[in-house]
This record gives C-alpha cells, structure tokens and sequence, in this order.
C-alpha cells in the first residue's frame, strides 16, 4: 500500500500539470487567437442612409469600410428622387464588422402605372382616402355651382377629364370638380300661390330651390291644401340651393 503512495502523487502531479496547461492554452485561445481571428473590436456603425441617393450612398460606405448590394425589388415614393435610398438593411447605427455587407432598397427610376379609378358623385373626404390608397395625390378642388356639397362632379388629368380605367402613373396629381351644395346661378323665385302642397314642392325641387318652413293657416281666398304665401315673393332673385317657405290653406 504504501508502495502506491508515490504513484498516486505521480499521477495527481500529472493531471494538475495537464489541467494547468489545458486552463492556459484555453485562455490563449479565447483571449488571443480568437479575437485575432474575428478582428474583435474592428466594428463600424452602419450609417444613416435614407434619403441619399445611389452615389452618395456607395461613397459613404466605401470611406466607412462598408460594401453594399443594390436589393432587387425596388419601390416607388414620388416624393423621393429616382434611386434615391428607400431602405436599408442593416438599419442606421447598427455595430457590423468592416467589410460588412448592407443591402440598399432604391426608389425606381419609373413611376408604376395604375389605372383610373372612377371618383364621380362620390363625396370628397371618400376621395381623398381613394387617392392616397391608390397613391394618386389630390390637386386643385375646383367648386362649381351644385346643390350636391362636397360631392365630386368631374376628375381632371393636366387640365383635361381623365375617364375610368385610364392608365396613369403612381404619383399624379388629379383635380378635382367639387359641388359648392349652394350654387352661385341666379334664379328668378317662381309663383307657388294656388298650387297644391304636392305640386309646390316638385317645383320647388325642380327649380333647385329647397323647401324652407311650411306654415299651415286658415284663409278665405285659396281652397284648402293649396298655397296662400310664399317667401320669397314671386320674381326675386334667388341662387341654385335657396331655401323657399311656403303657407299652405287648411280647414
């Protein structure tokens, strides 16, 4: 037994000389060779490039020691310019190595073609959300006489009616012709005395005038459920939307 002792203190001086080495060459490996190996510390931050275009773009990351690849799919913003960076991955103040790769998303060159959508007798808050879906942009709103208010009457394209289905480029501008839901064309007030109540207000309608208060009284000179007054009076000057009281005879 006792002839065992100096072995073990052989082997057990052995093992801590291998566990001792093995500790040290590990601490090389992960503190020395590794980050030799990686370029550990060697990071740049991905700089901001939205907004540039391709030119100022590729010179900025060469002198950050960047490569990049142009993204195949590109989009289309009309308030940026042609291969004017639309996004980048990875994203502005990222920490990659030198040499990193960034991937640029690029305005198109070309506005995408849509088509027309039919925008009439629609109320304009409606086409104003129709546009911006489409990504058509609203131009001038042009009010015209109507007693439709708010509701759109014709769509323009550079000055000319633009029909439904018309092919166009994302981006454009489309006036549009607008009722003003009172008009500003005179009309002579016509005479509703001694009409019946029903037969008033077709005239009334027809006359692109719009039924005001209607007041029933008693009356000797017109038979019941006709109309003994009116205001305004007969001849005067009214505009498209005006409204038009009338009193009616009753028992």
């Amino acid at each position: 037994m006792e002839s065992l002792l100096p072995q073990l203190k052989k082997i057990g001086l052995h093992l801590l000389l291998i566990g001792g080495i093995s500790l040290t060459l590990g601490f090389i490996f992960l503190k020395v060779y590794l980050p030799f190996y990686t370029n550990h510390g060697e990071t740049v931050s991905v700089p901001d490039l939205s907004g540039m275009t391709y030119e100022e773009a590729a010179n900025l990351l060469k002198s950050a020691s960047l490569q990049y690849e142009i993204s195949p799919d590109s989009g289309f913003r009309v308030e940026k310019d042609p291969l004017a960076i639309l996004k980048q991955l990875p994203e502005a103040n990222e920490l990659v190595k030198k040499d990193r790769r960034i991937f640029l998303t690029l305005n198109s060159r070309n506005a995408p073609i849509l088509k027309m959508p039919s925008l009439l007798n629609t109320p304009l808050k409606n086409v104003l959300e129709i546009l911006a879906n489409i990504g058509l942009q609203r131009g001038d709103i042009i009010y015209v006489p109507d007693i439709g208010i708010n509701v759109v009457l014709e769509q323009r394209y550079s000055g000319a009616p633009i029909r439904e289905g018309a092919e166009i480029a994302k981006g454009s501008k489309i006036d549009l012709v607008v009722g003003d839901g009172m008009g500003n064309q005179s009309l002579s007030t016509p005479n509703f005395v001694g009409l019946e109540e029903e037969e008033a207000e077709f005239l009334a309608l027809g006359s692109g005038l719009r039924l005001g208060i209607k007041t029933y009284g008693k009356t000797e000179s017109i038979a019941p459920g006709r109309v003994f007054l009116q205001n305004p009076s007969v001849g005067s000057e009214l505009k498209t939307g005006d409204l038009i009281d009338l009193w009616i005879s009753k028992n």
